[in-house]
């Protein structure tokens, strides 16, 4: 992998953050119970902090698939676009929400995992992150047929949509990875 020019973002913090992210900084403290460097670096521009913020909000609270799907999800995006912080932040989350390690390894391997109906869904995940959105029709019957209903599929695009924000993020800005998720700390594919 190239390596890119020192473009360097700051790290914000909820005293030093444009006054427009202040307030998700607060609340993401909160919740997590300490600053989350990715989001400190999204703070340098509201509007991506508030889109990533507000609309994972709204998803948890709208979601078609399970907590544990999600994380399945995300992980898979995050996969193929090769984003460490992001596969040590929601290798951490899907062990708090009890996806069992045997599925997380086989994410962070790039391999099937042993869950056909899970595996169904990464699959269509990878599908939908590699080529853009533009799937095709057997990998929307594999997704269907392994039992997921039709608005998965826009969600996926939702959770996909997340994962370019994240991702890409941490691609440009060299994320450090937050203490907490030390524990799943992942190398490039």
């Amino acid at each position: 992998m190239e390596t890119l020019q020192n473009v360097e973002f700051k790290i914000r913090t909820i005293e030093d953050a444009p006054e427009a992210s202040k307030s998700i900084l607060t609340a993401a403290k909160s919740a997590y119970g300490f600053d989350a460097n990715l989001l400190g670096l999204m703070a340098n521009h509201p509007a991506l902090l508030y889109a990533y913020w507000e609309g994972d909000k709204f998803l948890t609270k709208n979601s078609v698939l399970t907590a544990k799907e999600r994380q399945i999800a995300f992980l898979a995006s995050s996969y193929e676009n090769n984003c460490r912080y992001c596969m040590a932040a929601h290798s951490s989350i899907a062990q708090m929400h009890r996806v069992s390690q045997e599925n997380i390894d086989a994410l962070r391997e790039g391999r099937e995992l042993p869950d056909k109906k899970l595996n169904a869904l990464s699959e269509y995940v990878k599908a939908t992150t590699t080529k853009r959105g533009q799937v095709s029709n057997e990998d929307i019957n594999k997704f269907l047929n392994a039992g997921y209903p039709k608005e998965a599929m826009l969600e996926v695009i939702t959770i996909v949509g997340f994962k370019v924000m994240t991702n890409y993020m941490d691609h440009l800005a060299q994320t450090p990875v937050d203490v907490p998720f030390q524990a799943n700390l992942w190398e490039v594919k």
